[in-house]
């Protein structure tokens, strides 16, 4: 593997083999005033939810690399302690990015962009109407993390107010991610979409725990069918099958033919990957385990 010492390689290089590496990142499109009520809009990627109670937003203002100035999102946040953080989906993305260019800071990011600036319930910063979800947000606290080019500033929010449009949310006025369809942040020029095929559901209960995968059989531990995450899927139940549930299955017809093949247990195994991708760990399981009684 390719060693990286962060002490002997330049930041701008070393940058992009932090963000291609931690990724894909949220998008926070961060929306604050001057001391003079001018309006700013700046998208950030180094950017997540840290809490719940308090609910605490924290992202981070990286000083310039190439002349280690400071943007003005920073000042306006120092200035005064308010920020609203818009989600980025996908119909707005391109808009974001003409916002992440350099205006002077006397020149709205929102005209620029042609995005629409509506008002804030609780702080002065205005959301973007744009934008399918809005974070009010007051600043607790400015953590600066060093003084050179690249060193970031971590600004960390308490969140007073939520606002979500209703055409993203389901039946259970939940947040649906494919209506919702949010933007992801890569390395360099790259950006992830999270809706459609992207997106997958990965259901562990936690209580009881799983067996893990130091309790799977020894044929299906070293399985040459059976992936990594089948494996997950597995070693995820909070039991392994009984031998009654084990020797039951030998009655269906896929599983007795695979029985009758010239290699039974890798049969067995991709009749048992087939389930797993229907997401039939229990039924996979027994079909798996079955390769232990030949």
């Amino acid at each position: 593997m390719r060693i990286i010492d962060p002490k002997t390689i330049s930041t701008k290089d070393l940058h992009q083999y932090l963000v291609s590496i931690v990724a894909p990142r949220p998008i926070a499109f961060a929306s604050t005033i001057d001391e003079e009520g001018r309006p700013n809009l700046a998208p950030y990627s180094f950017f997540n939810c840290f809490g719940a109670n308090p609910p605490t937003l924290v992202f981070s203002s990286n000083r310039r690399v190439s002349n280690n100035t400071t943007k003005d999102t920073l000042h306006n946040v120092e200035k005064t302690r308010e920020v609203v953080i818009n989600a980025v989906n996908f119909s707005i993305i391109r808009q974001m990015a003409v916002a992440s260019m350099d205006y002077p800071k006397e020149i709205s990011e929102f005209e620029k962009a042609g995005l629409t600036p509506i008002p804030s319930d609780l702080v002065r910063p205005f959301r973007i109407k744009e934008s399918p979800a809005h974070m009010e947000c007051r600043v607790r606290e400015i953590l600066p993390m060093g003084e050179g080019g690249g060193a970031g500033h971590l600004i960390i929010c308490d969140v007073l107010r939520i606002h979500i449009n209703e055409e993203v949310l389901d039946e259970d006025g939940r947040v649906n991610p494919h209506k919702m369809d949010l933007m992801g942040r890569m390395g360099r020029a790259f950006y992830v979409r999270a809706s459609g095929e992207a997106i997958h559901k990965i259901f562990q209960p936690f209580s009881p725990v799983g067996i893990g995968f130091d309790a799977l059989p020894d044929s299906i531990r070293n399985s040459s069918i059976l992936t990594g995450n089948n494996l997950g899927m597995l070693a995820g139940l909070p039991a392994a099958p009984s031998e009654a549930e084990v020797l039951a299955v030998k009655e269906d017809e896929q599983v007795s033919s695979a029985l009758k093949s010239k290699a039974p247990v890798q049969e067995l195994h991709r009749l048992a990957q087939k389930e797993l991708a229907k997401e039939n760990r229990e039924l996979a399981a027994r079909i798996a385990w079955l390769g232990e009684y030949l």
